[in-house]
């Protein structure tokens, strides 16, 4: 869909990202530990927001409407109702409508289609937060937690990490139909942790990955899954980082830039967007992104462009072998060709698509419900040259955002182009 009505990201914040491997987690042997608690998912979500206010110079009172994405507050943090959890994070927004948005991974992505649609109704200023904590359980309880994204009654059975099977199940299929190896999949790790490494952001900032300790299993990366068939395609390092975090971004009319005082060279526009959803548990290709293919393709067509004119992008790689889907479901790679692209250098940093600029879900980290918010924010920050020892070096144009919720079920894709006058 193209909006009829232009919409803008005004401003953006993300908080950083933490969880075990990070030294701003609190956690057994932490020298703050017994002192200290982690941010509680309110704490999150009301320092985004007001990040995103003090750091912009924006008045709250000027927000309409606001969309919060959250998948899992009930079962994580025992909280609900967070739309009006996030009218906590200043007194001048008190009154304004605001609501919860769940479509688990994918839910800051349908957060940002809400406040799309919302400025295309006639609003003009409209915040959309996303925000996880998923460290207050042990794993296998979060695991537990997370297959609610899946069909629950047919695929929890699968493994007790619901999640990880699915995705290794793709794994396995795709490794025995076009013969990918597990050292051709660490090379999405490496890439990730070494963008992570430049930002300080990042969940994984501090962590440090080989090659070959990301090719190989053992005690330092060990196979988690139960399932016997599906046990040797995942390995820990194969995994998007268990997050907490937030991150925000605030979208506009062309009026409502000029009642923010923001000129539009300070902007990036939405150009078009794709939103698909597919039945639950209903896969019907383990070699393809089905969903997102649809997404990508009604943005991109919407927008009038081709894989070809996404100069940098940030796409769901909650496993290695998501990211490898994700190129050949954009278009970027034929099917089965995929690691090609990855190996080729170009979607590195260096290279001339850099995919996943920050690390990422391997690196940057994944609480569930920011992530679609927080791709929309990356690609902002990279246009506007806010990324510091991770930003690329050249004027960028066109970007692309791809948020995928459960096994390829919900995805939503952002066409987001530059503005530069």
């Amino acid at each position: 869909m193209r909006p009829a009505r232009p919409v803008y990201i005004a401003a953006q914040a993300i908080t950083p990202f933490i969880g075990k491997g990070n030294p701003h987690f609190i956690a057994p042997g932490h020298p703050e530990y017994g002192k200290r608690d982690n941010p509680t998912l309110e704490e999150h979500l009301c320092t985004v927001v007001r990040k995103l206010l003090d750091d912009h110079g924006i008045d709250p009172s000027l927000i309409q409407r606001g969309f919060v994405g959250n998948f899992a507050g009930e079962l994580f943090s025992k909280q609900g109702h967070l739309g009006a959890m996030v009218a906590r994070a200043d007194a001048r927004l008190a009154s304004k409508g605001f609501t919860r948005v769940e479509a688990a991974c994918a839910s800051g992505g349908v957060g940002l289609v809400g406040a799309i649609e919302a400025i295309q109704a006639g609003f003009d200023v409209v915040l959309v937060v996303g925000a996880e904590v998923q460290t207050t359980v042990r794993a296998r309880e979060g695991a537990d937690y997370l297959a609610r994204a899946a069909h629950y009654a047919t695929e929890r059975p699968i493994d007790d990490f619901t999640f990880p099977a699915l995705l290794a199940r793709r794994a396995k299929a795709y490794k025995e139909t076009y013969g990918l190896t597990d050292r051709d999949l660490a090379h999405f790790t490496v890439k990730a942790y070494s963008n992570a490494n430049r930002n300080p952001l990042a969940h994984m900032h501090a962590v440090k990955i080989t090659l070959e300790q990301a090719a190989t299993a053992g005690d330092h990366n060990p196979q988690i899954l139960q399932n016997p068939e599906l046990k040797p395609h995942l390995k820990v390092s194969d995994c998007s980082q268990v997050s907490d975090g937030a991150a925000a971004v605030l979208l506009a009319s062309e009026a409502g830039l000029q009642k923010l005082g923001r000129r539009k060279a300070d902007c990036v526009q939405v150009r078009a967007y794709g939103f698909c959803t597919n039945p639950l548990g209903q896969v019907q290709n383990l070699l393809r992104f089905d969903t997102t293919a649809a997404a990508v393709a009604e943005a991109l067509r919407d927008a009038g462009c081709t894989p070809q004119d996404v100069q940098v992008a940030e796409v769901h790689d909650c496993f290695t072998i998501a990211e490898l889907l994700m190129y050949e479901a954009i278009g970027w790679a034929e099917q089965g060709k995929g690691i090609e692209l990855l190996l080729s250098g170009r979607t590195s940093l260096e290279g001339d698509l850099p995919v996943n600029t920050g690390g990422g879900l391997l690196g940057f980290g994944h609480p569930v419900g920011a992530t679609g918010v927080k791709q929309a924010a990356e690609i902002y920050r990279q246009m506007k040259g806010l990324c510091g020892d991770y930003q690329i070096p050249r004027e960028l144009h066109t970007g692309l955002t791809v948020n995928m919720g459960g096994d390829d079920r919900t995805v939503v894709a952002l066409v987001l182009e530059n503005c530069t006058v």
